[in-house]
């Protein structure tokens, strides 16, 4: 559904058919906060936006002030934007005030009315209030991809597929982070399409050597690749041994779950297909590469290890996962290395074909 709004929301900045009264409202401060932005670039005229922009706080405001602020008409211009922050914050008079205009709001004044990303669920009546309601949501890792490629499009560059998962990899899904890096990129390239030895050169990472190739070491038992990968990935951005043990326990439960299926009868060749689905319905999952690349490599892993070996396999991460928020712990990367041999040495008995 938000999809869906979100295409609304858009598409009224890019026709200039703007409702009196936006509701965005989302997880992810960073995508409302380029929203906003876009859309005060799009209703406000630069020339006169000292008068016709006003930005307030929900916390920080009377109902008075908020009252005036809506009542008062553009000047020199065709509309004036109203954008106020922190709704969820409004006391209680000061919500009062926002109701009986949102009744029957201004028809030259644009009203944007933000939550901030831990305020929760949103406000039903705002919602139904407002022309346009747009959600903001962080983004799953099978979305982030296509950001990159638009983002990039925005800058007036080009990047390869391989370079889109390479920095996918590496940087993971914070968005103000691929932002910084998507900058330099772009500068970096110089106007030729963004590479791998790009990515390798700014990012600091190469291809072989993500987080997504020790997923694999792993799963495939190479214990000597895993080993020789892990500090490189530790040192990568946004990576720790926390962040690679939650992409190892979502791997083995994706893989347990797609074994027991197996066990079942269902046949290899929907397997992908299954996981495919498992993660549509469990998109916050942290696979910590495309859903694309991971539902493959899970896919491969599903005949080479028993339920017996994934139960083992559950228990050493939750087991390291405790020993990783102990603060007495002293070697980080030991406690993962000691992880990694654990897994890699479950016995490697081929899982029995169901029939």
């Amino acid at each position: 559904m938000s999809l869906a709004e979100q295409r609304a929301f858009f598409k009224s900045i890019r026709e200039r058919t703007f409702v009196p009264v936006y509701y965005v409202h989302g997880e992810d401060d960073f995508l409302k906060d380029e929203a906003v932005r876009q859309l005060v670039a799009a209703v406000v005229d630069p020339a006169t936006r000292d008068f016709n922009l006003e930005v307030r706080r929900g916390g920080e405001i009377d109902p008075g002030t908020l009252a005036s602020l809506l009542d008062t008409p553009p000047m020199m211009a065709e509309r004036r934007m109203v954008v106020l922050r922190d709704v969820a914050a409004l006391k209680k008079d000061a919500r009062g005030a926002l109701d009986r205009y949102l009744a029957r709001p201004a028809a030259e004044t644009v009203l944007a009315l933000v939550t901030s990303g831990a305020e929760g669920k949103s406000d039903k009546k705002l919602e139904a209030a407002a022309g346009i309601s747009v959600c903001f949501d962080c983004l799953s890792d099978d979305r982030v991809p296509k950001w990159i490629e638009h983002q990039v499009s925005e800058l007036g560059a080009t990047i390869d597929e391989r370079a889109v998962t390479l920095l996918h990899e590496a940087v993971g899904n914070d968005l103000p982070a691929l932002t910084a890096e998507l900058d330099k990129l772009v500068s970096y390239a110089a106007g030729k399409p963004i590479d791998e030895r790009a990515v390798a050169a700014i990012v600091g990472v190469r291809n072989g050597e993500t987080i997504g190739d020790l997923l694999d070491a792993v799963l495939d038992r190479d214990a000597s690749r895993a080993l020789a990968l892990l500090p490189q990935v530790l040192e990568q951005p946004k990576t720790s041994a926390v962040t690679v043990t939650m992409a190892l326990a979502t791997q083995f439960i994706a893989v347990a779950w797609a074994r027991a299926l197996r066990d079942r009868g269902t046949p290899m060749g929907q397997m992908y297909n299954e996981l495919f689905a498992l993660l549509k319905e469990n998109s916050r999952a942290y696979t910590a590469r495309s859903w694309g690349d991971a539902v493959k490599s899970w896919t491969r892993g599903v005949e080479r290890w028993t339920t017996g070996q994934l139960d083992q396999a559950m228990a050493l991460l939750l087991t390291t996962d405790a020993a990783l928020k102990e603060s007495r712990l002293s070697s980080e990367e030991q406690a993962m290395a000691t992880l990694i041999l654990s897994l890699c040495g479950l016995a490697s008995r081929p899982a029995r074909s169901a029939a």
